[in-house]
């Protein structure tokens, strides 16, 4: 018997490739700004922490002050695209259908928006497949507060050293060791370079190697 009852999981670069739709949602914001776009790798770096800085990092270092400008468009025509080309990693839903079996009750916690991450997650995956699904909301900072991650382990009512945290960035690694989880990371996810070095146990190079850790292997 394993001790680990719970898994979190990231959403963008863990549990779906999403890029596609981010990318394409901030270079019409861009262009409708008159502003340089980017390409898909470049997205790679600027995800992970929030709208706000994904548009921090889009935006020229000399056009900040566009800021709230360029986030009420993204917003709006991510809402339009935002399933548009996402889709589940290969390998995922078998995963989830394996710790299913386990009984390890699954959850999502993401610095996307509350509403997107609640349609891109009923978008993807089948109704109830998680217990509980997190965007970002007014009420909880952003990872890597752990306070969003601890709020998770309450509601579900398991002790945070029972869960593993599955992320792609540093940021993900840094929520799971700050609220007392076991770090595992994506590497098929966006920055696999950033896993090891910001705390995690384990790098799994594909989701079923995240079984590991309840297997015991």
């Amino acid at each position: 018997m394993t001790a680990f009852r719970a898994a979190i999981f990231d959403l963008d670069g863990t549990l779906a490739d999403t890029l596609a739709d981010i990318a394409a949602a901030m270079n019409h914001a861009l262009a409708a700004l008159g502003l340089p776009t980017h390409d898909l790798t470049a997205y790679r770096r600027f995800v992970g922490e929030g709208v706000e800085q994904l548009a921090a990092r889009a935006l020229p270092a000399d056009r900040q002050e566009l800021r709230p400008a360029l986030v009420e468009r993204y917003i709006a025509r991510y809402a339009d695209v935002l399933l548009d080309a996402s889709r589940p990693y290969d390998g995922i839903p078998e995963l989830l259908d394996a710790l299913a079996a386990r009984g390890v009750a699954l959850a999502v916690l993401s610095n996307k928006p509350d509403p997107a991450t609640q349609r891109v997650v009923a978008g993807l995956f089948p109704a109830g497949r998680f217990a509980t699904v997190v965007g970002r909301r007014p009420d909880l900072p952003r990872k890597p507060d752990p306070h969003a991650a601890l709020a998770v382990a309450t509601e579900l009512g398991i002790a945070p050293a029972d869960f593993v945290f599955v992320g792609d960035t540093a940021i993900d690694m840094r929520t799971a060791v700050a609220a007392g989880m076991l770090p595992i990371g994506a590497a098929w996810g966006f920055r696999p370079e950033e896993l090891a070095a910001n705390g995690a146990r384990i790098v799994a190079s594909r989701p079923a190697e995240v079984l590991r850790a309840f297997d015991g292997a």
